[in-house]
């Protein structure tokens, strides 16, 4: 978690200060809950709330020679509280607050990344409704294959972010329960009724049940779902990258006045958001397998997970925030070329209609075999730069025998390839979304 690639209402949940509000309000909650029972006088509760203090700085002086982080936290706070601060903390342990104030950091993070997926979400409609008809070569392994739109494109990618939003909605609703249960979870020395307390008053669920920390799987699934939208920014990363090879240049990275590509070459206008996506992307994937490995911890509990979820709970969420903002910022801004991509579906003579010519024979009773070893000695010639594919075929006595001149020029039509986007749109945005 570095200021390079933080931004600060992200960050700020991470900070000491918000941690330890947080671990005073569940604190002071659980007080409130005991007081109900009788546990605690109400007088004590109430002063908790109205003395309460903590500075971070005397905490850590604290902890330095305590080594427990909770316990410099409960002294600073009794210093400020006075005598009443003795009914802190009463039947709790260390994971209670801990644990509790994980879920609710992780939480508040997944409300900023799913605002974030919105503003994802909305750059790639609003771009995709723009091109939805601009005809553009589509490819597989790298090589041109047959016409889809631009507009299918960020369509897809649309989709796919629908998903991840869905998927954040689920992780969220995992991560946020509520433990305050005691040692080992068995709840032998506090009432489960100040467990319910508190995690409604954080908007968190209850844990059905806890040993003495949170199960991790609710958090590897959540650092997974981070990781699979990690995966969909690079795979949106990649296809911009691609297209904006000098070889291809059909899309481009918005290049701003004043900005320079290269501190050698004058002319270089290199694609350095979306790969800066793609290393960002391995870094939140990197988080995924300890959160997994966090898993499997000793009996009721130890504290192997505590070091990494100290180190990957901001990293993965400032880093993805980070990534999603930029990734909006390149979908508004992508510069399309028309020209680049008409001339890339020109480029091959007319090879993008191969199939199209392959059915037509077959339907017009040639074997697929044959129709297949005909079109492609044709094609052949085309892609090692010897002519027109349309006039090989017109000239072809075995495809001129099952079809006319111009039947095969009707094959030779990008409208074709088109004619179901409407349908395609009307699936992933709604009919009355377009």
């Amino acid at each position: 978690m570095i200021p390079r690639y933080s931004r600060p209402e992200m960050a700020a949940i991470w900070e000491p200060a918000n941690r330890f509000r947080i671990w005073f309000e569940i604190e002071a909650h659980a007080c409130d809950a005991m007081a109900e029972l009788g546990v605690v006088p109400k007088e004590a509760a109430r002063a908790i709330w109205e003395k309460g203090r903590f500075e971070v700085d005397r905490i850590d002086e604290i902890e330095r020679e305590t080594k427990h982080d909770v316990i410099a936290f409960l002294t600073n706070v009794a210093e400020h509280v006075g005598p009443e601060a003795r009914f802190l903390h009463q039947g709790m342990t260390s994971s209670d607050v801990l644990d509790t104030c994980l879920a609710v950091q992780l939480k508040q993070a997944s409300d900023i990344l799913l605002d974030d997926l919105d503003r994802v979400l909305d750059a790639l409609k609003r771009r995709a409704v723009e091109h939805k008809t601009t005809v553009c070569m589509g490819r597989s392994h790298g090589i041109h294959a047959e016409p889809v739109t631009i507009g299918l494109k960020f369509a897809g990618f649309f989709a796919e972010f629908q998903r991840n939003k869905a998927r954040l909605h689920a992780a969220r609703a995992e991560i946020a329960t509520c433990a305050i249960s005691g040692a080992v979870g068995t709840f032998a020395n506090i009432d489960p009724f100040v467990e319910r307390y508190v995690a409604e008053k954080l908007g968190l669920a209850v844990e059905p049940i806890s040993t003495q920390v949170i199960p991790r799987d609710r958090h590897a699934q959540f650092f997974a779902t981070l990781g699979v939208i990690a995966s969909s920014i690079e795979r949106v990363a990649v296809e911009i990258r691609h297209l904006q090879r000098t070889e291809v240049r059909e899309a481009e990275e918005y290049f701003s006045p004043g900005q320079k590509g290269s501190s050698a070459m004058p002319h270089k206008r290199n694609p350095v958001l979306t790969e800066n996506l793609t290393g960002l992307a391995r870094l939140v994937r990197g988080m995924v397998i300890p959160a997994m490995e966090n898993v499997a911890l000793w009996h009721e509990r130890d504290i192997s997970h505590s070091s990494v979820e100290r180190m990957i709970g901001p990293d993965a969420t400032v880093t993805l925030d980070f990534a999603l903002a930029r990734l909006a910022g390149v979908i508004d801004k992508l510069v399309i070329y028309p020209d680049a991509i008409k001339r890339n579906l020109d480029q091959l003579g007319g090879l993008v209609f191969s199939q199209r010519v392959l059915l037509a024979l077959t339907q017009a009773g040639m074997s697929r075999e044959d129709a297949y070893v005909a079109v492609q000695r044709n094609a052949m010639k085309v892609w090692e730069g010897a002519g027109d594919f349309l006039a090989f075929l017109k000239g072809d006595a075995q495809v001129a025998r099952h079809l006319k001149p111009a039947e095969l020029e009707a094959l030779f039509d990008l409208a074709y390839h088109t004619k179901h986007v409407e349908t395609i749109f009307a699936r992933v945005f709604g009919a009355k979304a377009q």
